[in-house]
């Protein structure tokens, strides 16, 4: 294999799971606003967020894991959070 081969070589996507473990490990931190929520078809609470990075505002949404469904009223609308989001790509973010 050349080097320009190797270069080339496409990698697997990350999952869901491995992105948000990458992103708690090493994202930076912001403070974040809940837009709105609701519940997809699948009975999954989806929520809508907003968040600004050095003065860029961004708008993202994001399925609830079941821990963060155990407290409704930290992600109800209008609710502070914190949003962990990648230093290279500041729209690829998570709120915790």
């Amino acid at each position: 294999m050349s080097f320009f081969t190797f270069l080339r070589r496409k990698r697997k996507p990350e999952t869901a799971e491995q992105r948000r473990e990458r992103l708690l490990q090493r994202g930076r931190i912001t403070d974040g606003v809940i837009i709105d929520s609701e519940i997809s078809v699948d009975g999954d609470e989806i929520v809508q967020y907003s968040y600004s990075v050095h003065g860029a505002e961004f708008e993202s949404s994001e399925q609830l894991t079941d821990e963060q469904k155990l407290d409704p009223v930290k992600y109800a609308p209008g609710a502070s959070v914190s949003v962990r989001f990648d230093p290279n790509n500041h729209g690829n973010s998570i709120i915790v």
